[in-house]
Protein backbone atom coordinates (compact mmCIF):
# COMPACT_ATOMS: atom_id res chain seq x y z
CA UNK A 1 0.00 0.00 0.00
CA UNK A 2 1.23 3.49 -0.81
CA UNK A 3 0.89 6.66 1.26
CA UNK A 4 -0.81 8.47 -1.61
CA UNK A 5 -3.68 5.95 -1.32
CA UNK A 6 -4.44 7.21 2.20
CA UNK A 7 -6.94 10.03 2.63
CA UNK A 8 -4.54 12.38 4.42
CA UNK A 9 -4.61 16.14 4.85
CA UNK A 10 -2.75 17.81 2.00
CA UNK A 11 -0.01 19.51 4.12
CA UNK A 12 0.74 16.17 5.79
CA UNK A 13 0.77 14.27 2.50
CA UNK A 14 3.18 16.85 1.06
CA UNK A 15 5.56 16.50 4.04
CA UNK A 16 5.52 12.72 3.71
CA UNK A 17 6.42 13.03 0.01
CA UNK A 18 9.29 15.39 0.85
CA UNK A 19 10.71 12.75 3.19
CA UNK A 20 10.71 10.22 0.36
CA UNK A 21 8.18 7.88 1.97
CA UNK A 22 6.16 6.07 -0.68
CA UNK A 23 5.15 2.59 0.56
CA UNK A 24 3.79 1.72 3.99
CA UNK A 25 5.66 -0.71 6.24
CA UNK A 26 3.86 -3.79 7.57
CA UNK A 27 2.95 -2.14 10.88
CA UNK A 28 1.76 1.01 9.11
CA UNK A 29 -0.32 -0.95 6.61
CA UNK A 30 -2.12 -2.75 9.41
CA UNK A 31 -2.41 0.16 11.80
CA UNK A 32 -3.13 3.26 9.72
CA UNK A 33 -6.46 2.18 8.16
CA UNK A 34 -7.69 1.44 11.70
CA UNK A 35 -6.22 4.47 13.48
CA UNK A 36 -7.20 6.93 10.75
CA UNK A 37 -10.76 5.68 11.17
CA UNK A 38 -10.63 6.83 14.80
CA UNK A 39 -10.22 3.50 16.56
CA UNK A 40 -7.97 2.97 19.59
CA UNK A 41 -5.05 0.63 18.93
CA UNK A 42 -2.58 -1.35 21.01
CA UNK A 43 0.06 -2.16 18.41
CA UNK A 44 3.04 -4.47 18.52
CA UNK A 45 5.76 -4.49 15.90
CA UNK A 46 9.44 -5.18 15.69
CA UNK A 47 11.69 -2.23 16.35
CA UNK A 48 12.51 -0.23 13.22
CA UNK A 49 9.24 -1.05 11.49
CA UNK A 50 7.77 2.46 11.42
CA UNK A 51 5.61 2.63 14.55
CA UNK A 52 6.60 6.24 15.25
CA UNK A 53 5.47 7.39 11.81
CA UNK A 54 2.22 5.46 12.22
CA UNK A 55 1.14 7.23 15.39
CA UNK A 56 2.45 10.65 14.30
CA UNK A 57 0.61 10.50 10.96
CA UNK A 58 -2.60 9.48 12.72
CA UNK A 59 -2.24 12.23 15.31
CA UNK A 60 -1.40 15.01 12.87
CA UNK A 61 -4.11 14.03 10.41
CA UNK A 62 -6.73 14.17 13.14
CA UNK A 63 -5.58 17.61 14.28
CA UNK A 64 -5.61 18.89 10.70
CA UNK A 65 -9.00 17.49 9.72
CA UNK A 66 -11.07 17.96 12.89
CA UNK A 67 -11.77 21.15 14.84
CA UNK A 68 -10.48 21.51 18.40
CA UNK A 69 -12.84 20.98 21.32
CA UNK A 70 -15.03 23.87 22.34
CA UNK A 71 -13.44 26.19 24.89
CA UNK A 72 -9.86 25.16 24.10
CA UNK A 73 -7.19 27.73 25.00
CA UNK A 74 -3.46 28.09 24.34
CA UNK A 75 -2.53 25.85 27.27
CA UNK A 76 -4.78 22.97 26.25
CA UNK A 77 -2.69 20.54 24.14
CA UNK A 78 -4.75 18.70 21.57
CA UNK A 79 -2.39 15.72 21.53
CA UNK A 80 -0.16 14.18 24.20
CA UNK A 81 2.72 11.82 23.37
CA UNK A 82 4.45 10.08 26.29
CA UNK A 83 7.74 8.20 25.95
CA UNK A 84 10.01 6.69 28.63
CA UNK A 85 13.41 8.21 27.80
CA UNK A 86 14.79 11.61 26.86
CA UNK A 87 16.43 10.24 23.72
CA UNK A 88 13.18 8.74 22.48
CA UNK A 89 11.28 11.96 23.19
CA UNK A 90 13.82 13.96 21.17
CA UNK A 91 13.61 11.43 18.34
CA UNK A 92 9.80 11.60 18.22
CA UNK A 93 9.92 15.39 18.32
CA UNK A 94 12.41 15.55 15.44
CA UNK A 95 10.19 13.28 13.33
CA UNK A 96 7.12 15.35 14.17
CA UNK A 97 8.84 18.60 13.14
CA UNK A 98 9.46 17.16 9.68
CA UNK A 99 5.79 16.23 9.31
CA UNK A 100 4.28 19.55 10.47
CA UNK A 101 6.46 21.87 8.39
CA UNK A 102 3.57 22.85 6.09
CA UNK A 103 1.14 23.41 8.97
CA UNK A 104 0.73 25.96 11.76
CA UNK A 105 0.60 23.29 14.47
CA UNK A 106 2.73 24.11 17.52
CA UNK A 107 4.91 21.36 18.96
CA UNK A 108 6.45 21.48 22.42
CA UNK A 109 8.88 18.93 23.87
CA UNK A 110 9.70 18.53 27.58
CA UNK A 111 12.24 16.28 29.30
CA UNK A 112 14.74 16.42 32.13
CA UNK A 113 18.38 17.44 32.01
CA UNK A 114 17.91 20.75 30.16
CA UNK A 115 16.77 24.30 31.00
CA UNK A 116 13.63 23.94 33.14
CA UNK A 117 12.52 27.56 32.94
CA UNK A 118 12.94 27.75 29.17
CA UNK A 119 10.69 24.71 28.72
CA UNK A 120 8.14 26.17 31.14
CA UNK A 121 7.95 29.54 29.38
CA UNK A 122 7.35 27.86 26.00
CA UNK A 123 3.85 26.89 27.17
CA UNK A 124 2.90 30.59 27.06
CA UNK A 125 3.14 30.51 23.25
CA UNK A 126 0.51 27.79 23.02
CA UNK A 127 0.88 24.09 22.28
CA UNK A 128 -1.00 21.71 20.01
CA UNK A 129 1.21 18.63 20.35
CA UNK A 130 2.99 17.97 23.64
CA UNK A 131 5.74 15.33 23.71
CA UNK A 132 7.58 14.41 26.88
CA UNK A 133 8.82 12.03 29.54
CA UNK A 134 6.43 11.26 32.41
CA UNK A 135 8.34 13.02 35.20
CA UNK A 136 8.75 16.38 33.46
CA UNK A 137 5.19 16.25 32.05
CA UNK A 138 3.73 15.77 35.54
CA UNK A 139 5.94 18.50 36.97
CA UNK A 140 4.58 21.11 34.55
CA UNK A 141 1.04 19.75 34.87
CA UNK A 142 1.07 20.20 38.66
CA UNK A 143 2.36 23.76 38.23
CA UNK A 144 -0.60 24.59 35.99
CA UNK A 145 1.49 25.17 32.86
CA UNK A 146 -1.03 23.22 30.80
CA UNK A 147 -4.23 21.23 31.14
CA UNK A 148 -5.23 17.86 29.69
CA UNK A 149 -8.96 18.37 30.10
CA UNK A 150 -9.57 18.99 26.37
CA UNK A 151 -6.95 16.63 24.93
CA UNK A 152 -8.11 14.72 21.85
CA UNK A 153 -5.23 12.28 21.27
CA UNK A 154 -3.10 10.18 23.63
CA UNK A 155 -0.06 8.27 22.39
CA UNK A 156 2.02 6.02 24.65
CA UNK A 157 5.24 4.78 23.11
CA UNK A 158 7.22 1.84 24.56
CA UNK A 159 4.60 1.23 27.25
CA UNK A 160 6.36 -1.90 28.52
CA UNK A 161 9.45 0.21 29.18
CA UNK A 162 7.29 2.47 31.36
CA UNK A 163 6.74 -0.51 33.64
CA UNK A 164 10.45 -1.42 33.65
CA UNK A 165 11.47 2.13 34.62
CA UNK A 166 8.82 2.46 37.32
CA UNK A 167 6.69 5.03 35.47
CA UNK A 168 3.40 3.18 35.75
CA UNK A 169 2.07 5.32 38.64
CA UNK A 170 2.99 8.48 36.74
CA UNK A 171 1.29 7.14 33.64
CA UNK A 172 -1.93 6.38 35.48
CA UNK A 173 -1.78 9.82 37.16
CA UNK A 174 -1.78 11.52 33.76
CA UNK A 175 -4.40 9.27 32.20
CA UNK A 176 -6.81 10.08 35.02
CA UNK A 177 -6.54 13.77 34.08
CA UNK A 178 -7.43 13.21 30.44
CA UNK A 179 -11.00 13.21 29.12
CA UNK A 180 -12.64 9.82 29.55
CA UNK A 181 -11.56 7.24 26.99
CA UNK A 182 -14.76 7.60 24.93
CA UNK A 183 -13.94 11.28 24.34
CA UNK A 184 -10.39 10.84 22.98
CA UNK A 185 -8.44 8.51 20.75
CA UNK A 186 -5.63 6.49 22.32
CA UNK A 187 -2.74 4.70 20.62
CA UNK A 188 -0.22 2.44 22.28
CA UNK A 189 2.75 1.06 20.34
CA UNK A 190 5.64 -1.09 21.45
CA UNK A 191 7.95 -3.83 20.24
CA UNK A 192 6.54 -6.07 22.99
CA UNK A 193 3.06 -6.02 24.54
CA UNK A 194 2.96 -7.90 27.82
CA UNK A 195 -0.17 -8.87 29.77
CA UNK A 196 0.33 -5.95 32.18
CA UNK A 197 0.54 -3.49 29.29
CA UNK A 198 -2.67 -4.88 27.79
CA UNK A 199 -4.33 -4.56 31.20
CA UNK A 200 -3.39 -0.88 31.15
CA UNK A 201 -4.79 -0.61 27.63
CA UNK A 202 -8.11 -2.16 28.51
CA UNK A 203 -8.46 0.02 31.62
CA UNK A 204 -7.81 3.33 29.87
CA UNK A 205 -8.64 2.79 26.19
CA UNK A 206 -11.89 2.51 24.27
CA UNK A 207 -12.24 -1.09 23.07
CA UNK A 208 -8.69 -1.09 21.59
CA UNK A 209 -7.84 -3.12 18.52
CA UNK A 210 -4.81 -5.30 19.22
CA UNK A 211 -2.49 -5.38 16.23
CA UNK A 212 0.71 -7.26 15.56
CA UNK A 213 2.52 -6.32 12.39
CA UNK A 214 4.57 -9.48 11.92
CA UNK A 215 4.14 -13.13 12.66
CA UNK A 216 6.99 -15.44 13.59
CA UNK A 217 10.36 -14.23 14.79
CA UNK A 218 10.73 -11.13 16.94
CA UNK A 219 14.07 -10.51 15.23
CA UNK A 220 14.25 -8.74 11.87
CA UNK A 221 15.20 -11.03 9.00
CA UNK A 222 18.16 -8.86 8.03
CA UNK A 223 20.08 -9.43 11.29
CA UNK A 224 22.88 -12.02 11.34
CA UNK A 225 23.33 -13.13 14.96
CA UNK A 226 26.25 -14.88 16.63
CA UNK A 227 27.34 -15.76 20.16
CA UNK A 228 30.82 -16.20 21.62
CA UNK A 229 31.37 -17.97 24.93
CA UNK A 230 34.27 -16.05 26.40
CA UNK A 231 36.00 -15.34 29.71
CA UNK A 232 35.41 -11.90 31.21
CA UNK A 233 38.99 -10.78 30.57
CA UNK A 234 38.85 -11.94 26.95
CA UNK A 235 35.89 -9.78 25.96
CA UNK A 236 37.78 -6.58 25.22
CA UNK A 237 40.55 -8.19 23.10
CA UNK A 238 37.87 -10.12 21.19
CA UNK A 239 35.91 -6.92 20.61
CA UNK A 240 38.98 -5.12 19.26
CA UNK A 241 39.77 -8.04 16.94
CA UNK A 242 36.23 -8.09 15.51
CA UNK A 243 36.22 -4.32 15.08
CA UNK A 244 39.47 -4.55 13.14
CA UNK A 245 38.48 -7.54 11.01
CA UNK A 246 34.89 -6.64 10.12
CA UNK A 247 33.68 -3.60 8.25
CA UNK A 248 32.07 -1.87 11.23
CA UNK A 249 30.90 1.40 9.71
CA UNK A 250 28.76 2.30 12.70
CA UNK A 251 28.53 0.08 15.77
CA UNK A 252 26.71 0.12 19.12
CA UNK A 253 28.22 -1.68 22.11
CA UNK A 254 25.81 -2.44 24.95
CA UNK A 255 26.93 -2.91 28.54
CA UNK A 256 24.97 -3.40 31.75
CA UNK A 257 26.83 -1.08 34.10
CA UNK A 258 28.04 2.49 33.67
CA UNK A 259 31.48 1.69 35.12
CA UNK A 260 32.02 -1.12 32.62
CA UNK A 261 31.05 1.23 29.81
CA UNK A 262 33.57 3.83 30.94
CA UNK A 263 36.39 1.26 30.89
CA UNK A 264 35.39 -0.12 27.51
CA UNK A 265 35.02 3.35 25.94
CA UNK A 266 38.28 4.57 27.47
CA UNK A 267 40.24 1.59 26.16
CA UNK A 268 38.62 1.66 22.72
CA UNK A 269 39.72 5.29 22.36
CA UNK A 270 43.26 4.27 23.30
CA UNK A 271 43.20 1.68 20.54
CA UNK A 272 42.38 4.34 18.00
CA UNK A 273 38.60 4.02 17.67
CA UNK A 274 36.32 7.07 17.49
CA UNK A 275 33.95 6.27 20.36
CA UNK A 276 31.38 7.95 22.58
CA UNK A 277 29.58 6.73 25.68
CA UNK A 278 25.89 7.13 26.45
CA UNK A 279 24.56 6.45 29.94
CA UNK A 280 22.02 7.98 32.27
CA UNK A 281 24.73 9.94 34.08
CA UNK A 282 25.97 11.82 31.01
CA UNK A 283 24.51 15.33 30.93
CA UNK A 284 21.64 15.75 28.50
CA UNK A 285 23.29 18.32 26.24
CA UNK A 286 26.37 16.12 25.96
CA UNK A 287 24.20 13.05 25.28
CA UNK A 288 22.46 14.87 22.45
CA UNK A 289 25.78 16.02 20.99
CA UNK A 290 27.21 12.49 21.17
CA UNK A 291 24.12 11.08 19.44
CA UNK A 292 24.37 13.73 16.74
CA UNK A 293 28.08 12.99 16.19
CA UNK A 294 27.32 9.27 16.01
CA UNK A 295 24.45 9.83 13.56
CA UNK A 296 26.65 11.99 11.33
CA UNK A 297 29.56 9.54 11.35
CA UNK A 298 31.93 11.67 13.42
CA UNK A 299 31.96 8.80 15.93
CA UNK A 300 31.99 5.24 14.62
CA UNK A 301 31.22 3.49 17.90
CA UNK A 302 28.76 4.18 20.70
CA UNK A 303 29.05 2.43 24.08
CA UNK A 304 25.66 2.49 25.79
CA UNK A 305 23.56 1.15 28.60
CA UNK A 306 19.95 0.15 27.93
CA UNK A 307 19.05 3.84 27.89
CA UNK A 308 19.80 3.61 24.15
CA UNK A 309 18.16 0.25 23.45
CA UNK A 310 14.65 1.59 22.93
CA UNK A 311 13.27 3.74 20.20
CA UNK A 312 16.43 5.38 18.85
CA UNK A 313 16.38 5.01 15.08
CA UNK A 314 19.86 5.94 13.94
CA UNK A 315 20.37 5.20 10.29
CA UNK A 316 23.22 3.01 9.15
CA UNK A 317 24.05 1.06 12.33
CA UNK A 318 25.84 -1.96 10.83
CA UNK A 319 26.80 -3.80 14.02
CA UNK A 320 25.41 -4.25 17.53
CA UNK A 321 27.57 -5.84 20.22
CA UNK A 322 26.19 -7.25 23.46
CA UNK A 323 29.43 -6.83 25.39
CA UNK A 324 27.33 -7.81 28.42
CA UNK A 325 24.28 -9.95 27.81
CA UNK A 326 21.17 -8.12 29.07
CA UNK A 327 19.50 -9.17 32.30
CA UNK A 328 16.08 -9.05 30.62
CA UNK A 329 15.51 -11.23 27.54
CA UNK A 330 13.25 -8.57 25.99
CA UNK A 331 16.13 -6.11 26.00
CA UNK A 332 18.10 -8.45 23.74
CA UNK A 333 15.47 -7.89 21.06
CA UNK A 334 15.46 -4.14 21.61
CA UNK A 335 19.25 -3.88 21.60
CA UNK A 336 19.89 -5.76 18.38
CA UNK A 337 16.95 -3.95 16.81
CA UNK A 338 19.21 -0.88 16.52
CA UNK A 339 20.59 -2.49 13.35
CA UNK A 340 18.88 -3.81 10.20
CA UNK A 341 16.21 -1.14 10.40
CA UNK A 342 13.67 -0.56 7.64
CA UNK A 343 14.74 -3.62 5.68
CA UNK A 344 18.51 -3.06 5.88
CA UNK A 345 21.09 -5.71 6.83
CA UNK A 346 22.96 -5.84 10.11
CA UNK A 347 25.15 -7.91 12.43
CA UNK A 348 24.47 -8.69 16.11
CA UNK A 349 27.34 -10.22 18.12
CA UNK A 350 26.96 -11.29 21.76
CA UNK A 351 29.57 -12.23 24.36
CA UNK A 352 28.52 -14.76 27.01
CA UNK A 353 31.01 -14.50 29.89
CA UNK A 354 30.92 -16.21 33.28
CA UNK A 355 28.94 -13.29 34.77
CA UNK A 356 26.13 -13.06 32.21
CA UNK A 357 26.02 -16.42 30.40
CA UNK A 358 23.12 -17.56 32.60
CA UNK A 359 20.84 -15.30 30.61
CA UNK A 360 21.36 -17.23 27.36
CA UNK A 361 18.59 -19.83 27.96
CA UNK A 362 16.04 -17.10 28.75
CA UNK A 363 16.99 -15.12 25.65
CA UNK A 364 16.79 -18.17 23.39
CA UNK A 365 13.46 -19.18 24.92
CA UNK A 366 12.12 -15.69 24.31
CA UNK A 367 13.19 -15.52 20.66
CA UNK A 368 12.24 -19.22 20.23
CA UNK A 369 15.51 -20.36 18.69
CA UNK A 370 19.20 -20.79 19.42
CA UNK A 371 21.75 -18.09 18.69
CA UNK A 372 24.50 -19.50 16.40
CA UNK A 373 27.74 -20.16 18.29
CA UNK A 374 31.13 -19.00 17.03
CA UNK A 375 34.56 -20.30 17.99
CA UNK A 376 37.35 -18.03 19.29
CA UNK A 377 40.89 -18.49 17.98
CA UNK A 378 43.63 -17.76 20.52
CA UNK A 379 45.52 -15.45 18.18
CA UNK A 380 42.47 -13.16 18.05
CA UNK A 381 43.16 -12.18 21.65
CA UNK A 382 46.64 -10.82 20.94
CA UNK A 383 45.84 -7.23 20.03
CA UNK A 384 49.11 -5.51 20.93
CA UNK A 385 49.59 -2.24 22.79
CA UNK A 386 47.26 0.78 22.50
CA UNK A 387 47.90 2.77 19.34
CA UNK A 388 46.60 6.08 20.72
CA UNK A 389 47.32 6.01 24.48
CA UNK A 390 46.33 9.64 25.01
CA UNK A 391 42.95 9.50 23.24
CA UNK A 392 39.74 10.10 25.22
CA UNK A 393 36.23 8.83 24.51
CA UNK A 394 33.42 11.38 24.03
CA UNK A 395 31.18 11.53 27.07
CA UNK A 396 33.85 10.79 29.66
CA UNK A 397 34.22 13.77 31.95
CA UNK A 398 37.37 14.45 33.88
CA UNK A 399 35.95 12.63 36.89
CA UNK A 400 35.30 9.54 34.73
CA UNK A 401 38.79 9.26 33.32
CA UNK A 402 41.19 6.78 34.78
CA UNK A 403 42.82 8.15 37.93
CA UNK A 404 46.44 7.51 39.03
CA UNK A 405 46.80 4.62 41.43
CA UNK A 406 48.26 5.17 44.89
CA UNK A 407 51.88 4.26 45.64
CA UNK A 408 53.03 5.42 42.23
CA UNK A 409 50.99 2.81 40.37
CA UNK A 410 52.87 -0.10 41.88
CA UNK A 411 50.94 -3.31 42.19
CA UNK A 412 51.10 -7.03 41.77
CA UNK A 413 52.48 -8.39 38.51
CA UNK A 414 49.78 -9.15 35.95
CA UNK A 415 47.31 -6.73 37.57
CA UNK A 416 46.14 -3.33 36.27
CA UNK A 417 48.53 -0.78 37.72
CA UNK A 418 51.33 -3.29 38.13
CA UNK A 419 54.64 -3.11 36.37
CA UNK A 420 54.05 -6.34 34.43
CA UNK A 421 50.57 -6.12 32.95
CA UNK A 422 49.32 -9.44 31.62
CA UNK A 423 46.55 -9.79 29.06
CA UNK A 424 44.14 -11.34 31.54
CA UNK A 425 44.39 -8.38 33.91
CA UNK A 426 44.35 -5.54 31.44
CA UNK A 427 40.70 -5.01 30.54
CA UNK A 428 38.55 -6.13 33.42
Amino acid sequence: MKFKELDLAEPLQRAISDLGFTELTAVQERALPVTLAGRDVAGQGRTGTGKTAAFLITTLNRLLTEPPKKGRGKKHPRALVIAPTRELVVQISDDAKKLIKYTDLKLHTVFGGVDYEKQRLAFDDGVDILVGTPGRLIDYLKKGCYSLSLCEMLVIDEADRMFDLGFIKDLRFMMRRLPKYSERQSLMFSATLSHRVLELAYDHMNDPVKLRAEEGSLIADGIVESLYHTAMEEKFPLLVHILREQDVERGMIFINQKRTGEKVARNLARYGFGVGILSGDVRQKKRMRILEDFSKGKLHLLVATDVASRGLHIDGVTHVFNYDLPDDAENYVHRIGRTARAGAKGVAISFACEHFCFGVPDIEAYIKRSIPLKRIELEWLEIGKPTAPGAVAEGLGREDREQPRPNGGKGKPGRPGGGNRGRRGSFR
